[in-house]
């Protein structure tokens, strides 16, 4: 059976296309089979895997309402293993029109259910509010991964997300937790980055993941090339960081080898 995450905070800039992108490029290249579902109306992750908009035929907004099976709304990827349910502008009304469905946050849920035999892992990325379509992944995930930026501001709507994940769980999702926090965008040179994740660590712990995702140029370069950076640049410090954060998400050791080791912030536990 497959395990399905959702990547969410409310927050938009933070990083959750990105993980979602290159966490499932990195666990499709070691032969895991990966669904990537786009539900932001942005569809950042369907550009950053090569797809163009307008030749989708089926989107992540039709499986919502609908109109067809998730099934017959995926599309290989040019990436090992890896396939996607993309994302529209159709998305942006969707939040209005679930409100006087049935089922209203259970919709996604009953589709996934219908196709989780056929992945290893499945992906969320939810769109940068915690309106409907965020709380219909928050009910059909297993779990949520919050990647934030390690800045002051950022703890109140780390609180806010977390407040959301206990009701979910509390009233539609009782198995739904807290995959883990990655901080993204991270500088460790700067005092209050530090300082921020020692607070987060605190009121979480473990449930920081210990590797640290970079500001990095072959990053932010990798989607306007539709790739996932492994493919853009193996060995760029971006590259690293997301194979570092795939070794956690499969419970295995933090090691690279010796020449890929530099540049990647990790903390000791």
């Amino acid at each position: 059976m497959s395990k399905i995450i959702a990547v969410a905070n409310q927050k938009g800039g933070v990083g959750k296309s990105t993980t979602a992108i290159n966490l499932a490029a990195y666990l499709g290249s070691r032969g895991f089979k990966v669904l990537c579902i786009d539900s932001d109306a942005q569809g950042n992750t369907t550009t950053a895997f090569g797809i163009k908009k307008k030749s989708v035929r089926a989107s992540t907004y039709d499986v919502l309402m609908g109109k067809i099976r998730i099934q017959d709304a995926v599309i290989e990827t040019a990436f090992d293993n890896v396939s996607i349910v993309p994302a529209t502008e159709s998305l942006a009304g969707c939040e209005v029109e679930l409100i006087n469905l049935e089922n209203k946050m259970k919709r996604l849920k009953m589709q996934v259910l219908t196709c989780r035999e056929d992945y290893d892992y499945i992906f969320i990325d939810c769109p940068p509010a915690l309106g409907l379509v965020t709380i219909n992944a928050l009910v059909a995930c297993d779990s949520v991964i919050v990647p934030m930026l390690a800045e002051f501001f950022a703890l109140e709507g780390l609180s806010q997300l977390v407040n959301t994940i206990k009701i979910v769980k509390a009233h539609y999702n009782q198995v739904l937790d807290i995959e883990g926090i990655v901080f993204t965008m991270f500088d460790g040179r700067l005092n209050v980055a530090n300082d921020v994740v020692a607070e987060v660590e605190k009121y979480f712990p473990d449930r920081v993941f210990r590797t640290k995702i970079p500001r990095n140029v072959r990053l932010s370069e990798a989607p306007s090339h539709g790739k996932p950076v492994m493919y853009y640049d193996k060995s760029s410090k971006g590259a690293e960081a997301y194979e570092l954060l795939g070794h956690e998400i499969l419970g295995e050791p933090l090691e690279l080898p010796k020449k890929k080791r530099r540049g990647i912030f990790t903390f000791k536990k």
